[in-house]
């Protein structure tokens, strides 16, 4: 009997399309709106926009449910795959990551892109390389047929990791490159945009599967949900490029310049990931989902945390929205791959 070919979602499928008309409305609106969408910007707490706020926890929220801690405690009958994860995704990619931003941003760009921008630009990335991906690795993981429980292992530790790990490492990565941020204010945006969601989804995904199971779950609730994630998503979208629509038309190669490094570091994170862990002897089923873990990014967290710390019209949450652009097509072609080369 032919096995079924598997699907991607619909959003999913098209998101790159979804994000270049993103890019043209949001270019529209900045354009005849103007200053009158500024007022946004000026509503803040601690620090913290609250549109972005609001917007940033009906994306992550959802995906927070999928979580389950519990399914931590079986890891040490399968340990290789979760350390060559741990390793990649904290010890190898955020600095690949700087290193790649540096190389493009502040030497091969040097004649596109002004030197008092270069470290927003390579902030934006590094943002984006210092978290691992929490959502769409689920997605990933399906496509390439991974083993989906250890997959839910492998993100759930790297949502604990990125607890005590964000903070430091951008801290550290940044300071590297001369990008001086207050870090009250990184420490509230981990808290604001992984703490209080994650402890809410988990929270709400042992109450539900406890009265409706688990089954209930993930064909009632998430599925009702979703639409609210993916609305906030393309108003997001929208809204950065309201404020990054002059910077665009003025420059407007920028996007593709900012895509380059990003697109390298995924496939060069993908291919680290696979093959180590081929020569670590890793089940199929285990090793395309840590290598897809690496290479896609936590880009929710990453775009958050860069209109915090940078503003909507910065360059660093034009990169984490970039990152956003590129996902979906690279991904796919490293599922392709996964497939292709299966053992």
């Amino acid at each position: 009997m032919k096995k079924e070919a598997k699907k991607i979602a619909f959003f999913e499928k098209y998101l790159t399309l979804w994000v270049a008309l993103c890019i043209g409305l949001g270019i529209i609106i900045g354009h005849f709106a103007g200053n009158s969408i500024s007022v946004l910007t000026e509503m803040e707490i601690f620090n913290v926009n609250i549109p972005v706020a609001v917007l940033i926890w009906l994306m992550i929220y959802p995906m927070m449910l999928q979580i389950d801690f519990s399914s931590i405690k079986g890891v040490g009958q399968k340990p290789k795959g979760l350390i060559l994860t741990v390793i990649v995704n904290w010890l190898i990619k955020p600095f690949t990551m700087a290193f790649f931003a540096w190389i493009f941003f502040s030497k091969i760009y040097a004649a596109f892109i002004t030197p008092d921008m270069v470290g927003e630009y390579i902030a934006g990335a590094i943002l984006l390389g210092a978290a691992p991906c929490t959502a769409m690795v689920f997605v990933w993981s399906y496509l390439s047929d991974g083993d989906p429980n250890y997959t839910l292992v492998q993100v759930s530790v790297n949502d604990l990791i990125i607890l005590i790990a964000f903070v430091p490492i951008v801290g550290l990565l940044l300071g590297i490159t001369d990008v001086k941020i207050p870090y009250e204010t990184l420490l509230t945006s981990v808290i604001v945009f992984v703490v209080i969601p994650l402890l809410a989804g988990w929270l709400t995904n042992r109450t539900v599967v406890k009265a409706k199971g688990e089954e209930w779950l993930k064909k009632n609730l998430l599925p009702k949900l979703r639409p609210f994630s993916i609305i906030a998503l393309l108003v997001t979208l929208v809204l950065l490029f309201a404020f990054q629509g002059e910077i665009i038309t003025k420059n407007p190669l920028i996007i593709l310049l900012v895509a380059v490094p990003l697109i390298i570091q995924t496939y060069f994170i993908f291919f680290i990931t696979w093959f180590a862990g081929k020569k670590l002897k890793l089940p199929y089923s285990t090793c395309a989902p840590s290598s897809m873990i690496g290479a896609s990014n936590f880009f929710e967290l990453a775009v958050a945390v860069a209109i915090v710390l940078f503003g909507y019209q910065s360059p660093a949450a034009l990169v984490t929205v970039v990152g956003v652009l590129v996902e979906v097509p690279v991904m796919l072609s490293l599922v392709a791959f996964a497939n292709r080369k299966r053992y």
